[in-house]
C-alpha cells in the first residue's frame, strides 16, 4: 500500500522528500491498521461525534451560566451595600425596571436559585455524556487500536 502525497505538502516535510513523494508502508504497519469496520462500528464512531459535539456545547453553556452566576454574585454584593429606601434597577430581559430594594433582593434569590438547578443540570448532562463517550472510546479502541483518534 503507497500513501501518495500532494507536491505541495512534499515541500513541508523536514527531510528530503522522496523523488515521487511517495511513501511506502511496512507490511506491519499495512496490516496493524487494518480492522474492518462493520455497521455496528460505524453507529458507535457516529455516537461518539455526536456526543463529542453535545459535550462541547453543553461545556460552553456552563461557561456561560458561570458568567451569569459571577455576575448575578456581584450584584447581591452590590444590593447588600444599597440603601434600602431607595428603588433599585433590575434587569429584566432586556430591560431594566425600578423596584423596591426588598424586591429585588427576593428576584436577585430566585434568579440565582434558577441559574444553580440549570448549572447543575448542564453538568450532570456532561457527565453523562462523558461516562457515554469512555464506555464507546474502550470499545473502539480495543477494536482498531491506533488506527482510530477519537482525542481531540
Amino acid at each position: 500500500m503507497s500513501l501518495e502525497i500532494p507536491a505541495k505538502l512534499c515541500t513541508r516535510l523536514s527531510r528530503p522528500p522522496p523523488s515521487s513523494c511517495v511513501w511506502q508502508l511496512s507490511q506491519e504497519e499495512e496490516h496493524e491498521d487494518s480492522a474492518e469496520v462493520t455497521w455496528e462500528d460505524q453507529q458507535r464512531i457516529n455516537s461518539f461525534s455526536k456526543l463529542n459535539t453535545r459535550l462541547r456545547g453543553i461545556e460552553e453553556k456552563i461557561q456561560e451560566l458561570k458568567q451569569e452566576k459571577e455576575a448575578l454574585d456581584d450584584i447581591s454584593m452590590e444590593l447588600e451595600l444599597a440603601d434600602e429606601d431607595e428603588p433599585v434597577m433590575y434587569r429584566i430581559g432586556e430591560a431594566f425596571i425600578h423596584m423596591p430594594h426588598a424586591r429585588a433582593v427576593k428576584k436577585l434569590e430566585r434568579d440565582l436559585a434558577a441559574l444553580n438547578a440549570e448549572l447543575e443540570k448542564q453538568t450532570s448532562n456532561a457527565e453523562d455524556c462523558e461516562k457515554q463517550m469512555k464506555e464507546l472510546k474502550v470499545i473502539l479502541y480495543a477494536k482498531f487500536g491506533r488506527a482510530i483518534n477519537l482525542d481531540e
